[in-house]
């Protein structure tokens, strides 16, 4: 039998659904994961034995490429035909894998009981060795093995990177069989207890003592079997002096089956206080099962959004193709897994393919789709000499490149390393919700304890059904499950789309802690503009023309390695100008150069070189002022004695750092521009931006005392920077932030990773944070005023205007309500814009 295990997509469902194709009657379908594909969206395919098939994602064309034959035909699991994967018409999942069928009919039998078609199934991978386990919502527990958090009762789950070839949740496949057989059983349960008030007089066709009965046999599998992991977590909260969610459900559930249970086997014990209007003891049989299906719907569809916070991850994953072309010594070449290549392999990207690691273009020229890197969503234009990132998509010419970083050294691979980490980590914020929860629950417990003493003693008759009731709905209405999940699920959610839009989040402090950062600290160089000088002006005088005093500054610069010198040899060479051999080359330091060049004399360097040689530079000494003024270094040319010219150089402002500016002031940020450049460069910069402050000719040392500074004045400071020398200012900031791929020691130092290194990455930086902790802040307001009602609606405080008390079933559901109301508005963080 035939079936996939391409986990990413569709993971756990319990029920099979059928995917219809881009056109009515014509599906075409990813023969590696069963989804449906349009031909015309630009998605990857490959040709294979003159057909050509389509994937929805470069990472399940890389499967294909690798084991086409494992992927052309699957086997119908009911008749055994043979069906074609990619244009297979009925298709389903089941437990994460997926299943092929030759016919609606055989698809219709699978669904109504798959387990009969299945056989034997393989065991489930074990997790590699050494992995540890740690909880969702308390990663301060770790432990070497699978099992139940100490504190809140929720499964462990495998810490580390996934690596994308896990199968489904077992915890959610568990927990989906359960909410099947609870939910069966609670419905004919819920008519028979219920049918009477809509007009089914059920019980009375079976008569009351079979009714009670009856309840018995379809409740007790429900608490008995299905809601045995929920006794289990509320007892270890209770061994562990840990009361939470689990504990109130335990008590809730527990009260309501034990008393039915008691009163259908001995309903002679009870006094007339325990009897309704009619002499029967009542019984809440259908409370316990209904609560217990309601609780796994809400925990089922936790589960199944707490996958979807770590699609994030999974996309990142998918980028990396899984093998690399490599060319042998030979010139052979030959498709080998992505884990045989070495640092040193050369290895050949064709147009539409990934880039397997990070490297170095050796040959050819193409551009390179870094979006999902960068976030940037226009290619790169690479050429001999230019780096290239791992997971990158090559778009229309074809590259050689040299292996630099392999496996865990590929920036792909820190980044995902980074954001399992920051996936995993607690917000101060959380803090809060911690405080409450720990006294939340022995709270509750005393208000339904409360309660049920107060009906019990002063309710109308019967007042110890009103008690009972009142008690189990405090308890039940009362989990603090949406209090919990309000930090986590915003915190995984909000690190994920970061990563997606190239801003990685070290952890979750970094990100509370910038959404209030109120002063941000910026270098210049690199970050402002573009940190390569380029030749912006040339000016003649009289008897001499632009292409004589390039001709002869470009020459005599040509063998220098000096950055000015490599801005005005890049300028001569644009303009199509042919650079000659220089002679008798001599540097002044501090002032420039001389030599000779087609024999004659030719001196480049500032005014106090001019004058040592005793040229009159004459009018081109204002027009170099006036440059100087505008943030460019001036540098006149002499040819034979005689001022020729004056060429301006100037590091570029990056293009897109004006609308950044504007849109971080928009944020409420202060912004300090901190360089090493001089006072009158570093003014010209800042006033064509409008920066607030410039503190220019700063040391490293300096960058850092002006963290303290402002610290000291109250100040909440974020540093960006790119280079060693920015360390010590990124570790004293209240937020640091690495740019782009600069130094190591830069990016251990920051709390915030920018794949991109400019401005814009502050900005969505800065969006993303704002957004994340005002989306806590909604969630914890929901969680606290939902229970603030909740709980004294459930102890029965509008019984005297209303007449009427909540009944456990409906303060279940509202339970379940509140956890996929708070799940669903922190999954709203993963289609925030970030420009």
């Amino acid at each position: 039998m035939a079936h996939d295990t391409h986990s990413h997509q569709h993971t756990g469902a319990a029920c099979c659904a059928d995917h219809t194709g881009p056109e009515a009657g014509k599906v075409v379908r990813d023969p590696v994961c069963g989804m449906t594909v349009d031909p015309s969206a630009g998605k990857p395919s490959v040709e294979h034995d003159g057909h050509v098939f389509h994937f929805c994602s470069t990472g399940c064309q890389a499967k294909f490429k690798k084991s086409p034959e494992a992927f052309v035909e699957a086997t119908d699991p009911v008749c055994g035909m043979k069906v074609d994967r990619a244009s297979a018409e009925h298709f389903c999942r089941h437990a994460g894998e997926g299943f092929y069928f030759c016919s609606a009919r055989c698809k219709q039998k699978f669904e109504a009981d798959p387990e009969s078609y299945l056989g034997d199934r393989p065991a489930p991978e074990p997790m590699p060795a050494g992995t540890q386990y740690t909880c969702p919502m308390h990663p301060e527990i770790v432990r070497d093995a699978p099992g139940s958090c100490p504190k809140c009762g929720m499964a462990l789950e495998p810490m580390g990177v996934p690596t994308g070839e896990e199968g489904p949740n077992p915890e959610l496949v568990d927990f989906t069989r359960r909410l099947w057989v609870s939910a069966g059983l609670a419905l004919p349960l819920l008519v028979i207890a219920m049918g009477p008030m809509v007009g089914l007089p059920v019980r009375d066709w079976l008569g009351e003592r079979v009714a009670v009965w009856a309840e018995l046999a379809l409740a007790t599998p429900v608490v008995l079997w299905a809601a045995i992991p929920f006794f289990e977590r509320g007892w270890q909260s209770i061994e562990n002096r840990s009361p939470n969610m689990w504990t109130l459900i335990a008590i809730g559930v527990g009260t309501a089956y034990l008393h039915s249970v008691v009163a259908t086997l001995f309903p002679g014990i009870f006094p007339h206080q325990f009897r309704g209007h009619g002499g029967a003891v009542p019984v809440y049989f259908e409370a316990s099962a209904v609560i217990v299906a309601l609780v796994f719907v809400g925990q089922v569809l936790e589960l199944k959004a707490r996958e979807r916070t770590g699609s994030a991850i999974r996309a990142l994953l998918d980028l990396s193709p899984k093998t690399a072309r490599r060319i042998a010594d030979d010139g052979t070449e030959s498709d080998v897994p992505l884990d045989e290549v070495v640092a040193g392999d050369r290895l050949r990207v064709r147009p539409g393919d990934g880039v397997p690691v990070d490297g170095t273009v050796a040959e050819g020229r193409s551009s390179v789709d870094e979006s999902m890197i960068t976030g940037e969503p226009v290619p790169v234009e690479k050429v001999e000499g230019d780096t290239v990132t791992g997971g990158t998509l090559n778009k229309n010419g074809t590259l050689v490149i040299t292996a630099d970083k392999v496996g865990a050294e590929t920036m792909l691979s820190r980044i995902v390393e980074m954001v399992a980490k920051a996936q995993r980590s607690r917000a101060p914020i959380q803090g809060l919700a911690d405080r409450v929860s720990f006294y939340f629950v022995p709270t509750v417990v005393l208000v339904a304890i409360a309660a049920f003493v107060v009906w019990a003693l002063f309710g109308p008759s019967p007042s110890m059904i009103f008690a009972i009731v009142s008690a189990v709905s405090v308890l039940i209405i009362a989990c603090p499950c949406a209090l919990g999940l309000a930090t986590p699920m915003s915190i995984m959610t909000a690190t994920g789309r970061g990563a997606q839009a190239g801003v990685l989040i070290r952890d979750a402090e970094a990100l509370e802690r910038f959404a209030s950062v109120d002063t941000l600290i910026v270098d210049k160089t690199g970050t402002l503009t573009e940190g390569r000088p380029k030749l912006t002006d040339v000016a003649t005088a009289e008897g001499f023309s632009e292409d004589d005093v390039l001709v002869r500054a470009g020459s005599l610069e040509k063998g220098s390695e000096h950055p000015l010198a490599e801005a005005i040899v890049a300028g001569a060479t644009e303009r199509n100008i042919d650079l000659k051999q220089a002679t008798d080359f001599d540097a002044v330091t501090g002032k420039g150069v001389r030599g000779k060049v087609d024999g004659r004399e030719v001196a480049l360097g500032n005014r106090a070189m001019m004058d040592d040689l005793g040229i009159d530079v004459g009018a081109l000494a204002e027009k170099a002022d006036a440059l100087a003024g505008e943030g460019k270094t001036a540098m006149f040319v002499a040819i034979n004695g005689r001022a020729a010219g004056l060429l301006a150089v100037a590091d570029p402002i990056k293009a897109t750092t004006a609308d950044a500016i504007r849109d971080l002031h928009e944020s409420g940020l202060r912004i300090i521009m901190a360089t090493g450049d001089n006072e009158r460069t570093a003014q010209a910069v800042a006033g064509k931006l409008g920066i607030d402050d410039v503190r220019a000719g700063m040391l490293p040392e300096d960058k850092q005392r002006l963290v303290e500074e402002l610290r000291a004045g109250g100040a909440r400071v974020a540093v960006a920077g790119d280079g060693v020398n920015d360390a010590p200012a990124l570790a004293a900031a209240d937020v640091g932030i690495a740019m782009g791929t600069g130094a190591d020691v830069a990016m251990e130092s920051a709390g915030i990773t920018l794949v991109k290194g400019d401005l814009t990455g502050i900005v969505r930086a800065r969006t993303l944070a704002q957004a994340t902790i005002r989306n806590i802040r909604q969630n914890l307001f929901f969680a606290f005023a939902y229970n603030a009602l909740g709980v004294p609606v459930a102890a029965g405080v509008l019984y005297p205007v209303f007449g009427t008390l909540l009944s456990p079933m409906i303060a279940a559901a509202a339970m379940s309500l509140s956890s996929v109301s708070v799940i669903g508005n922190a999954l709203r963080l993963r289609t925030l814009s970030l420009k």
